[in-house]
Protein backbone atom coordinates (compact mmCIF):
# COMPACT_ATOMS: atom_id res chain seq x y z
CA UNK A 1 0.00 0.00 0.00
CA UNK A 2 2.80 2.38 0.88
CA UNK A 3 4.46 1.57 -2.41
CA UNK A 4 1.25 2.26 -4.35
CA UNK A 5 0.77 5.61 -2.61
CA UNK A 6 4.34 6.57 -3.33
CA UNK A 7 3.84 5.66 -6.99
CA UNK A 8 0.63 7.72 -7.14
CA UNK A 9 2.33 10.72 -5.55
CA UNK A 10 5.24 10.40 -7.98
CA UNK A 11 2.87 10.19 -10.92
CA UNK A 12 0.95 13.25 -9.73
CA UNK A 13 4.16 15.20 -9.22
CA UNK A 14 5.39 14.21 -12.70
CA UNK A 15 2.07 15.22 -14.25
CA UNK A 16 2.13 18.53 -12.41
CA UNK A 17 5.69 19.23 -13.47
CA UNK A 18 4.86 18.38 -17.09
CA UNK A 19 1.85 20.70 -16.98
CA UNK A 20 3.98 23.48 -15.51
CA UNK A 21 6.59 23.07 -18.25
CA UNK A 22 3.91 23.15 -20.95
CA UNK A 23 2.40 26.30 -19.44
CA UNK A 24 5.81 27.98 -19.24
CA UNK A 25 6.50 26.97 -22.84
CA UNK A 26 3.19 28.51 -23.93
CA UNK A 27 4.01 31.81 -22.21
CA UNK A 28 7.45 31.75 -23.83
CA UNK A 29 5.90 31.25 -27.27
CA UNK A 30 3.53 34.13 -26.58
CA UNK A 31 6.56 36.43 -26.38
CA UNK A 32 7.80 35.43 -29.88
CA UNK A 33 11.22 35.36 -28.27
CA UNK A 34 13.43 35.37 -31.37
CA UNK A 35 11.55 38.28 -32.94
CA UNK A 36 11.53 40.16 -29.62
CA UNK A 37 15.26 39.53 -29.21
CA UNK A 38 15.94 41.06 -32.65
CA UNK A 39 13.98 44.15 -31.64
CA UNK A 40 15.78 44.31 -28.28
CA UNK A 41 19.13 44.24 -30.08
CA UNK A 42 17.97 47.23 -32.14
CA UNK A 43 17.29 49.10 -28.90
CA UNK A 44 20.78 48.33 -27.57
CA UNK A 45 22.19 49.40 -30.94
CA UNK A 46 20.47 52.78 -30.59
CA UNK A 47 21.80 53.16 -27.05
CA UNK A 48 25.33 52.33 -28.19
CA UNK A 49 25.12 54.73 -31.16
CA UNK A 50 24.12 57.55 -28.81
CA UNK A 51 27.28 56.95 -26.78
CA UNK A 52 26.28 54.35 -24.23
CA UNK A 53 29.10 51.96 -23.43
CA UNK A 54 28.22 50.42 -20.06
CA UNK A 55 27.70 46.69 -20.54
CA UNK A 56 25.24 46.63 -17.66
CA UNK A 57 23.14 49.40 -19.20
CA UNK A 58 23.31 47.79 -22.64
CA UNK A 59 22.05 44.55 -21.08
CA UNK A 60 19.26 46.32 -19.20
CA UNK A 61 18.29 48.21 -22.36
CA UNK A 62 17.99 44.90 -24.16
CA UNK A 63 15.94 43.33 -21.37
CA UNK A 64 13.57 46.30 -21.28
CA UNK A 65 13.15 46.23 -25.06
CA UNK A 66 12.58 42.48 -24.99
CA UNK A 67 9.86 42.77 -22.35
CA UNK A 68 7.95 45.58 -24.09
CA UNK A 69 8.17 43.89 -27.48
CA UNK A 70 7.18 40.55 -25.97
CA UNK A 71 4.14 42.17 -24.39
CA UNK A 72 3.17 43.70 -27.75
CA UNK A 73 3.45 40.30 -29.40
CA UNK A 74 1.40 38.68 -26.65
CA UNK A 75 -1.41 41.23 -27.06
CA UNK A 76 -1.25 40.80 -30.83
CA UNK A 77 -1.77 37.04 -30.48
CA UNK A 78 -4.53 37.55 -27.93
CA UNK A 79 -6.48 39.85 -30.26
CA UNK A 80 -5.85 37.63 -33.30
CA UNK A 81 -6.85 34.37 -31.64
CA UNK A 82 -9.69 33.64 -34.06
CA UNK A 83 -7.84 34.63 -37.24
CA UNK A 84 -4.78 32.66 -36.17
CA UNK A 85 -6.98 29.55 -36.18
CA UNK A 86 -7.49 30.03 -39.92
CA UNK A 87 -3.81 30.10 -40.90
CA UNK A 88 -1.60 27.02 -41.09
CA UNK A 89 1.50 28.72 -39.69
CA UNK A 90 -0.31 30.13 -36.62
CA UNK A 91 -2.95 27.50 -35.77
CA UNK A 92 -0.66 25.81 -33.22
CA UNK A 93 0.08 29.00 -31.26
CA UNK A 94 -0.92 29.06 -27.58
CA UNK A 95 -4.11 31.11 -28.10
CA UNK A 96 -5.78 29.40 -31.09
CA UNK A 97 -4.80 25.97 -29.72
CA UNK A 98 -6.33 27.04 -26.37
CA UNK A 99 -3.29 26.09 -24.34
CA UNK A 100 -3.71 29.47 -22.66
CA UNK A 101 -6.94 31.15 -21.60
CA UNK A 102 -7.70 34.76 -22.46
CA UNK A 103 -7.26 35.92 -18.86
CA UNK A 104 -3.90 34.17 -18.55
CA UNK A 105 -2.57 35.75 -21.76
CA UNK A 106 -3.88 39.20 -20.86
CA UNK A 107 -2.46 39.08 -17.33
CA UNK A 108 0.90 37.88 -18.64
CA UNK A 109 1.04 40.60 -21.32
CA UNK A 110 0.20 43.37 -18.85
CA UNK A 111 2.72 42.09 -16.29
CA UNK A 112 5.52 41.86 -18.87
CA UNK A 113 4.66 45.29 -20.32
CA UNK A 114 4.66 46.91 -16.88
CA UNK A 115 8.02 45.32 -16.05
CA UNK A 116 9.62 46.51 -19.29
CA UNK A 117 8.28 50.06 -19.05
CA UNK A 118 9.21 50.35 -15.38
CA UNK A 119 12.72 49.06 -16.08
CA UNK A 120 13.38 51.58 -18.86
CA UNK A 121 11.75 54.43 -16.95
CA UNK A 122 13.66 53.74 -13.73
CA UNK A 123 17.10 52.82 -15.07
CA UNK A 124 17.12 55.27 -17.98
CA UNK A 125 14.49 58.01 -18.30
CA UNK A 126 10.79 58.70 -18.71
CA UNK A 127 10.94 59.90 -22.36
CA UNK A 128 12.34 56.51 -23.41
CA UNK A 129 9.65 54.72 -21.37
CA UNK A 130 6.97 56.90 -22.98
CA UNK A 131 8.20 55.94 -26.45
CA UNK A 132 7.97 52.31 -25.37
CA UNK A 133 4.34 52.82 -24.31
CA UNK A 134 3.53 54.54 -27.63
CA UNK A 135 5.08 51.68 -29.57
CA UNK A 136 3.16 49.04 -27.62
CA UNK A 137 -0.18 50.84 -27.99
CA UNK A 138 0.29 51.47 -31.73
CA UNK A 139 1.28 47.88 -32.43
CA UNK A 140 -1.41 46.18 -30.37
CA UNK A 141 -4.35 48.57 -30.69
CA UNK A 142 -3.87 50.26 -34.09
CA UNK A 143 -1.76 48.04 -36.35
CA UNK A 144 -3.31 44.73 -35.24
CA UNK A 145 -6.98 45.54 -36.00
CA UNK A 146 -6.04 47.49 -39.15
CA UNK A 147 -4.50 44.39 -40.77
CA UNK A 148 -7.97 43.22 -41.81
CA UNK A 149 -9.00 46.63 -43.10
CA UNK A 150 -6.27 48.10 -45.29
CA UNK A 151 -2.72 47.53 -46.60
CA UNK A 152 -1.97 50.86 -44.89
CA UNK A 153 -1.59 48.74 -41.75
CA UNK A 154 1.97 47.98 -42.84
CA UNK A 155 2.81 51.69 -42.78
CA UNK A 156 1.25 52.05 -39.33
CA UNK A 157 3.06 48.96 -38.05
CA UNK A 158 6.37 50.24 -39.36
CA UNK A 159 6.25 53.12 -36.87
CA UNK A 160 6.36 51.04 -33.64
CA UNK A 161 8.64 48.62 -35.46
CA UNK A 162 11.17 51.40 -36.04
CA UNK A 163 11.00 52.87 -32.53
CA UNK A 164 13.49 50.52 -30.74
CA UNK A 165 16.72 52.23 -31.95
CA UNK A 166 15.15 55.62 -31.23
CA UNK A 167 14.18 54.42 -27.74
CA UNK A 168 17.77 53.31 -27.18
CA UNK A 169 19.04 56.69 -28.37
CA UNK A 170 16.64 58.62 -26.12
CA UNK A 171 17.47 56.33 -23.19
CA UNK A 172 21.03 57.69 -23.31
CA UNK A 173 20.49 61.28 -24.43
CA UNK A 174 17.09 62.00 -22.91
CA UNK A 175 15.94 63.81 -26.06
CA UNK A 176 14.81 63.33 -29.65
CA UNK A 177 17.93 64.26 -31.62
CA UNK A 178 18.35 64.07 -35.43
CA UNK A 179 20.71 61.12 -34.94
CA UNK A 180 18.00 59.10 -33.26
CA UNK A 181 15.52 59.92 -36.01
CA UNK A 182 18.01 58.74 -38.64
CA UNK A 183 18.30 55.37 -36.93
CA UNK A 184 14.50 55.30 -36.85
CA UNK A 185 14.36 56.10 -40.58
CA UNK A 186 16.60 53.18 -41.58
CA UNK A 187 14.56 50.67 -39.60
CA UNK A 188 11.31 52.27 -40.83
CA UNK A 189 12.13 51.87 -44.54
CA UNK A 190 13.67 48.43 -43.99
CA UNK A 191 10.38 47.07 -42.70
CA UNK A 192 8.53 47.54 -46.00
CA UNK A 193 10.57 45.12 -48.13
CA UNK A 194 10.98 42.87 -45.11
CA UNK A 195 7.30 42.56 -44.30
CA UNK A 196 6.00 42.72 -47.88
CA UNK A 197 8.33 39.88 -48.86
CA UNK A 198 6.85 37.80 -46.05
CA UNK A 199 3.33 38.84 -47.09
CA UNK A 200 4.09 37.79 -50.68
CA UNK A 201 5.27 34.33 -49.62
CA UNK A 202 2.36 33.84 -47.20
CA UNK A 203 -0.29 35.55 -49.31
CA UNK A 204 -2.64 32.56 -49.46
CA UNK A 205 -2.40 32.00 -45.70
CA UNK A 206 -3.07 35.67 -45.00
CA UNK A 207 -6.08 35.67 -47.33
CA UNK A 208 -7.64 32.85 -45.32
CA UNK A 209 -7.54 35.13 -42.28
CA UNK A 210 -8.80 38.15 -44.20
CA UNK A 211 -5.53 40.08 -43.91
CA UNK A 212 -4.72 42.63 -46.62
CA UNK A 213 -1.00 43.22 -46.36
CA UNK A 214 0.54 43.47 -49.83
CA UNK A 215 0.95 47.11 -50.93
CA UNK A 216 -1.63 46.91 -53.71
CA UNK A 217 -5.16 45.46 -53.87
CA UNK A 218 -3.98 43.66 -57.00
CA UNK A 219 -1.98 41.26 -54.77
CA UNK A 220 1.09 39.61 -56.28
CA UNK A 221 1.22 42.02 -59.18
CA UNK A 222 3.85 44.06 -60.97
CA UNK A 223 2.58 47.17 -59.18
CA UNK A 224 3.05 45.56 -55.75
CA UNK A 225 6.55 44.46 -56.77
CA UNK A 226 7.29 47.99 -57.99
CA UNK A 227 6.32 49.52 -54.66
CA UNK A 228 8.51 46.97 -52.86
CA UNK A 229 11.42 47.90 -55.12
CA UNK A 230 10.92 51.65 -54.56
CA UNK A 231 10.89 51.35 -50.76
CA UNK A 232 13.95 49.10 -50.83
CA UNK A 233 15.84 51.48 -53.11
CA UNK A 234 15.15 54.37 -50.73
CA UNK A 235 17.69 52.84 -48.35
CA UNK A 236 20.54 53.64 -50.76
CA UNK A 237 20.33 57.48 -50.80
CA UNK A 238 19.28 57.43 -47.14
CA UNK A 239 22.90 56.50 -46.38
CA UNK A 240 23.97 60.05 -47.19
CA UNK A 241 22.16 61.54 -44.21
CA UNK A 242 24.06 59.84 -41.36
CA UNK A 243 27.28 60.80 -43.16
CA UNK A 244 26.18 64.44 -43.33
CA UNK A 245 25.11 64.30 -39.68
CA UNK A 246 28.49 62.91 -38.59
CA UNK A 247 27.14 59.57 -37.40
CA UNK A 248 29.46 57.69 -39.77
CA UNK A 249 32.67 58.52 -41.61
CA UNK A 250 33.36 57.84 -45.29
CA UNK A 251 33.93 54.06 -44.83
CA UNK A 252 30.60 53.84 -43.02
CA UNK A 253 28.87 55.76 -45.81
CA UNK A 254 30.31 53.44 -48.46
CA UNK A 255 29.32 50.37 -46.44
CA UNK A 256 25.74 51.63 -45.97
CA UNK A 257 25.37 52.43 -49.67
CA UNK A 258 26.84 49.09 -50.74
CA UNK A 259 24.53 47.18 -48.38
CA UNK A 260 21.57 49.16 -49.72
CA UNK A 261 22.51 48.30 -53.31
CA UNK A 262 22.92 44.61 -52.46
CA UNK A 263 19.55 44.63 -50.71
CA UNK A 264 17.96 46.18 -53.81
CA UNK A 265 19.09 43.31 -56.06
CA UNK A 266 16.53 40.73 -54.81
CA UNK A 267 13.85 43.45 -54.85
CA UNK A 268 14.65 44.07 -58.53
CA UNK A 269 14.53 40.31 -59.19
CA UNK A 270 11.10 40.15 -57.59
CA UNK A 271 9.91 43.03 -59.77
CA UNK A 272 11.20 41.35 -62.94
CA UNK A 273 9.97 37.81 -62.22
CA UNK A 274 7.25 38.11 -59.57
CA UNK A 275 7.92 34.62 -58.21
CA UNK A 276 7.67 33.35 -54.63
CA UNK A 277 11.29 32.22 -54.84
CA UNK A 278 12.35 35.84 -55.46
CA UNK A 279 10.23 37.02 -52.52
CA UNK A 280 11.96 34.46 -50.31
CA UNK A 281 15.34 35.79 -51.45
CA UNK A 282 14.28 39.30 -50.49
CA UNK A 283 12.98 38.06 -47.15
CA UNK A 284 16.25 36.35 -46.27
CA UNK A 285 18.21 39.38 -47.53
CA UNK A 286 16.20 41.55 -45.14
CA UNK A 287 17.25 39.34 -42.23
CA UNK A 288 20.88 40.00 -43.13
CA UNK A 289 20.56 43.68 -44.03
CA UNK A 290 19.45 45.02 -40.66
CA UNK A 291 22.28 43.60 -38.48
CA UNK A 292 24.75 44.40 -41.27
CA UNK A 293 23.89 48.12 -41.36
CA UNK A 294 23.89 48.28 -37.57
CA UNK A 295 27.42 46.89 -37.61
CA UNK A 296 28.36 49.41 -40.33
CA UNK A 297 27.01 52.24 -38.15
CA UNK A 298 28.92 51.05 -35.09
CA UNK A 299 32.20 50.55 -36.96
CA UNK A 300 31.84 53.41 -39.42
Amino acid sequence: MISNKTTEHTALATTGLTGLKEKASSYFQLLKFRLSLLVALSATFGYAMAGGSSWLHLLLMGVGGLLITGASNALNQLFEKETDKLMKRTAARPMPSERLRTGEALGFALLVAAAGIALIGYVFNLPAALLGIIGLLMYAFVYTPMKQVSPFAVFVGAIPGALPPLIGWVAFTGQLDPGGWLLFAFQFFWQFPHFWAIAWVLDEDYKRAGFRLLPSHTGKSRFSALLILIYTACLVPLALFPYKAGLVALPGLLALMLLGLLFTIPAMQLYLRRQDAMAKRLMFASFLYLPAIQLAFLLG
